[in-house]
């Protein structure tokens, strides 16, 4: 079983209960409600899947491998015990659950980075990436939405969401999606290029520190700590 806690190890609900200075030992509780309050009542919790720990809990984290004792109630998510004994804390967390832990807690934000000269690279990436949004265009956002919630749940995308924020819609779940490279069939999406994410090149414009924008006739690339336009024309 798998517990997450706040970067210093104590719980995300009291505060109170430090898992990294529990390690090796059993941490119990008496104050809890009965079986028929169901999995989300108090107790303790854990989850089988690392990624249904994210139901009361959020990034940035610490995780912990756990072994449940008294269980009080459970359903397909998590389970509710009266004790957890600590097993070891698990400092790879990109491995652990399965997508870019570490850029998600800290996400590249472009207007942040000081843009390259633009050059043929970059313009490639631009004509792919209108090529994609031209073929789904509101769509992209719903793509990388349902994709990764049914990868990975509704509490894993809200925190990664938060996380990154939102300002350009298409551009921003078009990075999100990007820091989930397990999934390899994305909803909405009619391509044969299996396994290849299809957003890719509006990623790694945003990555190189560039907004792609678009008027209807014209498109632009943004960049620098104002979003000045650096470049601007047909693709």
């Amino acid at each position: 079983m798998y517990k997450l806690t706040q970067p210093d190890g104590f719980d995300f609900y009291t505060g109170t209960i430090n898992y990294r200075d529990a390690i090796g030992t059993i941490i119990r509780i008496t104050d809890f409600d009965p079986p028929e309050k169901g999995a989300c009542g108090r107790g303790l919790h854990a989850s089988k899947n690392a990624n249904d720990c994210f139901i009361g809990s959020k990034i940035p984290c610490a995780a912990f491998r756990v072994k449940g004792i008294q269980k009080i109630a459970g359903d397909e998510q998590k389970c509710r015990y009266r004790a957890l004994k600590v097993i070891e804390e698990i400092h790879d967390l990109d491995k652990l659950f399965g997508w870019n832990y570490l850029e998600a807690c800290n996400p590249i934000r472009p207007f942040a980075l000081k843009p390259p000269n633009i050059n043929q690279t970059h313009l490639d990436s631009l004509e792919k990436w209108a090529s994609v949004w031209a073929s789904v265009r509101a769509s992209v956002g719903d793509s990388v939405w349902a994709s990764v919630r049914a990868s990975v749940g509704d509490s894993v995308w809200d925190s990664v969401w938060d996380s990154v924020g939102a300002s350009v819609v298409d551009s921003v779940a078009a990075y999100i999606g990007s820091l989930f490279p397990r999934i390899k069939n994305w909803k909405y999406i009619n391509d044969d290029k299996h396994g290849k994410y299809p957003f890719q090149p509006a990623a790694n414009l945003w990555k190189e520190g560039f907004m792609p924008s678009f008027d209807g006739k014209i498109w632009r690339l943004h960049g620098g700590e104002k979003g000045e336009i650096l470049w601007h024309g047909n693709t």
